[in-house]
């Protein structure tokens, strides 16, 4: 694979669940349904929070490298989709599929372990390969609350060499964090259409 300057690695089966957690308590909230997330809305939100921004040159066909994003998908063997995703089905709607967006054009891989390994082991490799490759300028991860500590001792023991890496999570890490961090439900909250008007209505 050429890997382009932009890479979003996620487990993806945690990202489903977070939003499925989302899901029932802004209903309960706001007393409305709320439809599935929003996947180009989501990882357009994630690469904001990422460092990347809109140029007039984000239309261009074929992109240049940096309005080219690649979305890796990590997600548990015999899991097909993300329930509360549209798109959310793994090998029919966002394997080896792509968009184009305000941020350029953003293409999906989905992997799954094989063999002898488990997802964690996936989704280290994915990131230790990433890393090495010297093209990627902005690296974005969202790991499952399991394997955040693996992630962040992998990128401590990692030279950045420039690169701008942020870390997502639901709540703000402690301590000393060798990358940046965001809050991975704002995207979700934006994927889902939830407004901040609407969880604080008095404003």
């Amino acid at each position: 694979m050429n890997w382009p300057e932009n890479v979003i690695i996620a487990d993806a089966d945690y990202v489903d669940r977070v939003a499925f957690d989302l899901t029932v308590n802004f209903e309960r909230m706001i007393g409305r349904r709320i439809p599935q997330a929003d996947m180009a809305r989501w990882v357009e939100c994630i690469a904001l929070d990422g460092g990347m921004r809109p140029t007039p040159l984000s239309h261009l066909s074929p992109p240049t490298p940096h309005l080219s994003t690649q979305v890796v998908l990590v997600h548990d063997t015999g899991r097909l989709l993300m329930e509360n995703f549209a798109p959310g089905r793994f090998a029919e709607e966002l394997d080896g599929k792509a968009f184009t967006g305000n941020l350029g054009e953003f293409t999906f891989t989905c992997s799954s372990p094989e063999g002898m390994t488990t997802k964690e082991h996936l989704l280290l490799d994915t990131l230790q390969f990433v890393t090495q490759e010297k093209g990627v300028k902005r690296l974005m991860v969202v790991p499952s609350e399991e394997h955040l500590g693996s992630v962040r001792q992998l990128l401590r023991r990692l030279d950045d060499d420039g690169r701008r890496t942020t870390v997502f999570t639901m709540q703000p890490l402690t301590g000393s964090i060798p990358f940046r961090q965001e809050i991975l439900g704002y995207s979700l909250m934006a994927a889902l259409g939830v407004k901040s008007s609407e969880l604080n209505p008095e404003n």
